[in-house]
């Protein structure tokens, strides 16, 4: 199939550091364009890719400081989809909302992936008046506050087979929390779990702009504690040594996160997951098996005391089944089939999947 990819212009495709969104992009890029089909990538300047990339902005807004109205770039991204719209079999779109006023007056199929929380009354409204605009969810959980919503699918996130593996002689020591400081996120309840259960605890997580007086105020003085260990922020090449060598990852939300890519990259590492049970942890987690799912700290103190009945092998194999870049693409295939015999339209390449 020829398939356009529409990314979010705030990042990299990849991103060089933290980038939900911006890095599921890229692994399902390029996970299409090992199956074989013709992928056209529509993302910064700054992007690399093995699919044909069309830069709709020189380089990631992040690292550009003179752009202070960040729409502005999107909306041209969008006319130059629309451009060429015609010239694809499906456009993905990673944008939330933005194309729908746009592609609901074009006869080309689309999707939109929702990667954010969708629990926001104002959004409630914008579905409402685009009940026909085809969206797929990163987890059941997702949906539930627009059940009006036209949901094409379910597409748990995926990684790269080898981009995460277990680290060779690691020695599990210490507990985990990886990803980014904001309050639903709850660093906060890991320390004091980790002080609870007599175990250390290293931090690797990005503050935003947004959050710097939250961690100032709330967490920074929390890091004084002699079982803490704040790292910042890290890159994927680092991501390997730090899950392997925690007993396992704290993922202590208190908020209906929509998939929680850290899950899945611990379990990439054979490490198991201690989680608050909230939005999608049921659904990435299998209790007994990836992890444990709890409601609250003393559940988690406890499974921490049955962490190393847990198969690390195991893990890894579960990720392998149901996490891999591969899967992802092949459920976005199938969606995207779906949308082109709903509407009828003959495709204008097919290359056999690999």
């Amino acid at each position: 199939m020829r398939i356009a990819q529409i990314a979010p212009l705030h990042e990299a495709v990849p991103p060089k550091l933290y980038g939900g969104t911006e890095r599921v992009v890229s692994y399902l890029t390029e996970a299409l364009v090992e199956l074989g089909h013709d992928v056209t990538l529509f993302a910064s300047g700054d992007s690399v890719t093995s699919a044909r990339l069309e830069a709709a902005w020189p380089r990631a807004l992040r690292l550009d400081p003179s752009i202070r109205d960040a729409m502005a770039p999107h909306m041209r991204l969008l006319e130059q989809v629309a451009q060429v719209a015609h010239e694809f079999d499906v456009l993905h779109f990673h944008l939330d909302y933005l194309p729908f006023p746009l592609m609901s007056r074009l006869d080309v199929p689309y999707v939109t992936t929702l990667h954010g929380r969708l629990d926001l009354p104002e959004l409630q409204p914008v579905f409402d008046t685009f009940p026909d605009a085809p969206v797929v969810s990163i987890s059941d959980a997702q949906r539930k506050p627009l059940p009006q919503a036209a949901w094409a699918g379910t597409v748990h996130h995926g990684l790269p087979a080898q981009l995460l593996t277990p680290h060779a002689g690691a020695k599990p020591e210490y507990l985990a929390f990886l990803g980014r400081i904001c309050p639903e996120k709850r660093v906060d309840t890991a320390i004091r779990i980790a002080a609870q259960s007599g175990l250390p605890l290293k931090i690797a997580a990005k503050v935003d702009k947004a959050d710097e007086t939250y961690f100032k105020e709330e967490i920074e003085p929390l890091l004084g504690a002699a079982h803490v260990e704040f790292v910042g922020e890290i890159n994927e090449a680092q991501k390997p040594a730090f899950l392997s060598g925690a007993k396992a990852l704290l993922f202590p939300i208190d908020w209906p996160e929509p998939f929680g890519l850290v899950m899945i990259e611990a379990m990439a590492c054979g490490t198991p997951v201690v989680a608050f049970n909230r939005g999608s942890v049921p659904e990435v987690i299998e209790d007994g098996v990836t992890g444990f799912i709890v409601e609250d700290v003393q559940g988690a103190i406890g499974a921490l005391q049955r962490i190393d009945a847990l198969s690390r092998e195991s893990i890894r194999a579960r990720f392998d089944l149901r996490f891999s870049a591969q899967t992802m693409a092949r459920r976005y295939v199938e969606t995207y089939e779906s949308l082109c015999a709903a509407t009828k339209r003959p495709a204008l390449r097919r290359v056999a999947g690999g």
